[in-house]
């Protein structure tokens, strides 16, 4: 077996597993976070009490996802993060800002609850308009002109309305009565947006990336690759369908929602990765140039084939025991 040849793309497989992951995870925390305006204070309880087990856990993905990319992929970690040292800046503290509100918004009194439920709110935000940015640019091979940047202005918009939709499905599962119905009505007003600016997005990205472009237009790859789009709009279809169901979603189905938003982020994961095979960033480096020594990759091989399942064992296990409608945050 050539491990030079293998090694990092069982790395690459891995670090993309895990952004998929977080996009997932931690992308339902953060849209309850840019909903959180939009709630009564009752309600504002309720829903950080519905992510309050899950998301520093949630969080441990983006923190698996980086750490391979710097100890997998060495050169490319330092282009990346160089080039998106402003973006990546700000979306750190974005999520400082969440982690400190979470707590101070119960411990700081009632006085100035109002105000760490804004914060809050705007971390969350902050942070998802920060890694839409960041995904934007890296698609375009981290160009700064004037296209890279609005390509990464379009993606900055769609993150967040998707992950508004993950946080509406989320509450559709863990809560009910007005809470449930409100979460409904934030979903259906985030799915056009949403499906607008991913339709947008899958317009733009051949445009930008001339490399993409004869990657998925050229015969038979255009053929082959047809399933991605069929299904993503087949996906799409069943959303508008379910949120137009409401009676459905109240019979026990609020699940539907999440897994047809989970099969869009596999599919649009699956695109990705084939748009940027078998480079690693795109016009500088492929997966081999950037990959580390094959002795320290075979080394940390052994740590992540550990790393992995532990996690993966660890946020089923939280998910299981902590299944269940949720019952509003508290520190008595």
């Amino acid at each position: 077996m050539d491990l030079s040849f293998w090694l990092p793309l069982f790395f690459a497989g891995a670090m993309g597993l895990a952004l998929l992951i977080y996009v997932l995870l931690d992308g339902y925390d953060l849209g309850i976070g840019v909903l959180l305006p939009f709630a009564s204070d009752d309600e504002k309880d309720l829903m950080i009490g519905s992510i309050g087990p899950f998301w520093d856990a949630n969080e441990t993905w983006i923190v698996l996802g980086v750490g391979i990319l710097l100890i997998a992929f060495p050169q490319a970690h330092g282009i990346v993060l160089t080039a998106l040292y402003l973006p990546v800046t700000i979306m750190l503290m974005g999520l400082i800002l969440r982690g400190v509100a979470f707590d101070f918004r119960v411990k700081a009194g009632d006085a100035r609850k109002g105000m760490w439920n804004a914060l809050f709110a705007a971390g969350s935000l902050i942070a998802s308009a920060a890694q839409g940015w960041m995904l934007g640019a890296y698609i375009t091979g981290l160009r700064d002109d004037t296209t890279g940047l609005l390509f990464s202005a379009l993606i900055a918009v769609t993150l967040p309305a998707l992950y508004v939709l993950l946080g509406s499905a989320w509450l559709l599962i863990k809560t009910d009565g007005v809470l449930f119905e409100k979460a409904i009505r934030w979903g259906r007003n985030a799915l056009l947006p949403m499906g607008l600016c991913l339709l947008l997005v899958s317009v733009a990205t051949p445009l930008v990336s001339s490399v993409i472009a004869d990657k998925w237009f050229t015969l038979p790859n255009a053929i082959g690759l047809l399933p991605i789009p069929l299904i993503t709009a087949t996906a799409y279809a069943g959303l508008v369908w379910l949120f137009n169901s409401p009676v459905i979603l109240r019979s026990g189905y609020g699940w539907l929602i999440f897994a047809a938003l989970t099969v869009i982020c596999v599919m649009a994961s699956i695109g990705l990765g084939y748009s940027l095979f078998p480079e690693i960033i795109i016009g500088r480096l492929d997966l081999w140039e950037a990959a580390a020594a094959t002795e320290s990759l075979l080394f940390i091989f052994w740590g992540t084939v550990i790393t992995l399942p532990a996690i993966l064992g660890y946020t089923f296990f939280i998910y299981r025991v902590f299944r269940g409608k949720a019952t509003a945050l508290s520190y008595d």
